[in-house]
């Protein structure tokens, strides 16, 4: 395993250890009409937190869930009671899809103690393991640092940079997506892909019980995709969440030099200013 995972039976053996917080990271595309923290107030691991990812961005933002400041991240941490000392474990409840983003927002503010649950919810529930329900138990405050690193991020202008001197770019979402054959998501963003990029759906890293695929059929797929892992990838998918998945890929397969756009399509897409290219890509 790598230290970026965690299996269900090492957090089953940890979860009465004062230094591990666990939180479930879960979120869903609101046309799916699920609602991810009624879902947690009804079951989740015993003793984990909500990490809302929509709140815990810069809502003045025209985009979904961009990161928010350092100052926001520590403000919220800090109340959570997750602070510098403690090894944090994010899941979600499909397996491996938005835990990722949350693993990603934690290193981009310093935190490199954190790892992914592999697996996730399904995986735990699937085990027959012990749940909770309601609103978690008060923690008390403690001091949370963040150091922002800005090398895991990437904004427009990097990206169009990126296009300009061939540098690699991959795009998690569907092949649909990818090409321009299917809709998007979101009212009022353009059907395509960034100039230059790879299509690598984030579903193509994922085993069908959830976990992560191991680091060799990984590299495989990004050389099957053109794209040369030991080199530098900026990730990007509909709105910066399962871009962190092929992130969390890329380190967990020991290549650490990716970055995630966080405007990825949702600002793209809806930039008439930037251009796009639709079909399966040179």
């Amino acid at each position: 395993m790598s230290k970026w995972l965690v299996t269900t039976d090492w957090l089953a053996g940890h979860l009465q250890a004062p230094d591990v917080a666990v939180l479930d990271a879960s979120w869903h595309l609101p046309v799916t009409g699920r609602n991810a923290k009624q879902e947690f107030l009804a079951a989740h691991i015993p003793g984990a937190q909500f990490f809302d990812i929509d709140e815990l961005s810069d809502t003045s933002s025209l985009y979904p869930h961009m990161l928010p400041s350092p100052e926001k991240f520590s403000s919220r941490m800090r109340k959570m009671g997750i602070g510098d000392g403690k090894k944090i474990i994010v899941y979600d409840s499909l397996g491996l899809y938005s835990a990722a983003r949350a693993w990603w927002m934690f290193r981009v503010f310093g935190k490199e103690d954190v790892a992914v649950l592999d697996g996730g919810l399904a995986k735990w529930k699937a085990e027959g393991r012990p749940l909770e329900d309601g609103e978690p138990t008060f923690r008390q405050e403690r001091h949370f640092t963040a150091r922002l690193q800005d090398m895991l991020v990437r904004d427009r202008t990097d990206v169009a940079h990126a296009i300009r001197s061939g540098q690699q770019l991959a795009d998690a979402r569907s092949s649909g997506r990818f090409k321009g054959t299917e809709p998007e998501p979101r009212a009022g963003v353009r059907s395509g892909h960034i100039p230059g990029a790879r299509s690598i759906p984030f579903t193509e890293l994922v085993n069908a019980n959830g976990t992560l695929k191991q680091p060799s059929e990984i590299e495989k797929i990004f050389r099957q995709a053109k794209l040369d892992p030991s080199q530098p990838v900026i990730a990007y998918c509909g709105s910066g969440v399962t871009a962190a998945v092929l992130a969390l890929g890329l380190a967990v397969a020991g290549k650490e030099k990716f970055a995630v756009y966080d405007g990825s399509w949702a600002e793209w897409g809806s930039s008439e200013d930037l251009p796009i290219e639709t079909g399966a890509g040179s």
